[in-house]
């Protein structure tokens, strides 16, 4: 049977949104793993918007569910109509939005909020028993919602304490890496949170998402 993934995204750049390659791949790998997917996002406003040419914070103002659909090639629901139920996993692509349009760990670090669709998107699919991947910096948010679970964001030393802050465990790892949390169901991987090129970020998305199909 056709294994059904949800994809939440962040928005729509890397400074600002989803990281666009780690996105991408991640629905690729899905495809070629045999599964389909579903991309969700919050119908929220962005917290900032870069402008990722000269990475200056501008006046702007945008929509994550709307910037995210550039990605999703308008394929995607708002986050409010996700169901568990209807999924076989759950996973979230990286990129500064996810700390910043998600959560707000990029400004508060472990004592940081999560969007309330993304926390409950998060507990209904674990209270499931469902699968749960995460790719770059996305793994904070279940760190933060989880607590107890054992992750990777690859080697960056402060996040890797703000993780264990929160209760969580860090293994660090290496490019294409991912770290499996049998008994919570969760795998991750670093991608961009360590200085990576596009094909090492494509080993990664495919090595987790084979585990989460392999898990779900």
């Amino acid at each position: 049977m056709t294994k059904n993934i949800a994809v939440v995204l962040a928005g729509c750049g890397v400074y600002d949104g989803a990281e666009i390659h780690e996105a991408t791949l991640t629905m690729l790998a899905i495809a070629r793993n045999g599964a389909r997917y579903q991309v969700f996002a919050p119908d929220v406003e962005q917290a900032h918007v870069v402008n990722h040419l000269t990475g200056k914070v501008t006046n702007e103002k945008r929509n994550v569910l709307v910037e995210a659909a550039r990605i999703a090639r308008g394929n995607i629901n708002p986050l409010s109509k996700y169901k568990a139920d209807d999924f076989d996993a759950l996973v979230f692509p990286g990129g500064f939005g996810v700390a910043k349009n998600l959560c707000s760990f990029a400004f508060e670090g472990p004592a940081c909020n999560v969007n309330p669709e993304v926390e409950n998107a998060i507990r209904e699919t674990a209270k499931l028993g469902k699968p749960i991947g995460a790719l770059c910096i996305s793994p904070v948010i279940l760190a933060k919602v989880l607590g107890n679970i054992e992750i990777t964001i690859g080697q960056d030393r402060g996040t890797a304490s703000a993780i264990e802050k929160l209760g969580a465990t860090h293994t660090p790892t290496t490019h294409g890496e991912i770290v499996i949390d049998k008994a919570h169901k969760i795998v991750t991987t670093p991608c961009y949170m360590l200085d990576a090129t596009i094909d090492q970020i494509a080993d990664g998305a495919e090595n987790l998402i084979a585990a989460l199909i392999k898990m779900a």
